[in-house]
């Protein structure tokens, strides 16, 4: 997976991180909402069953926490997805608030 191929798309409320590999039409995707200059909501993550098994999800989750950091913004998360890759990566508890 190329880290490139992720991107993300920003408005005033929401958000998404969005991964298109170049050999195929379907997209995998991490959406957010802003409840605060200083807190995102992570509500959903989703990998079509062609991109699953390769690490998507979680590159997207990392995507996320890297930028929180560089940011100054904490993650909560209401995603099952998110929250389980939260609790597997406890370095993740800085922006992440489990």
């Amino acid at each position: 997976m190329c880290r490139t191929a992720i991107t993300r798309e920003e408005g005033a409320s929401k958000g998404r991180y969005v991964y298109r590999p170049e050999d195929s039409g379907e997209s995998a995707e991490l959406t957010y909402s802003r409840v605060s200059p200083t807190r995102i909501i992570v509500d959903h993550t989703g990998v079509p069953d062609s991109l699953r098994g390769q690490g998507i999800g979680q590159a997207l989750a990392r995507e996320a926490v890297e930028d929180a950091r560089a940011d100054g913004v904490r993650i909560i998360p209401l995603c099952p997805f998110f929250k389980a890759q939260a609790q597997r990566h406890p370095e993740w508890h800085d922006v992440v608030e489990i």
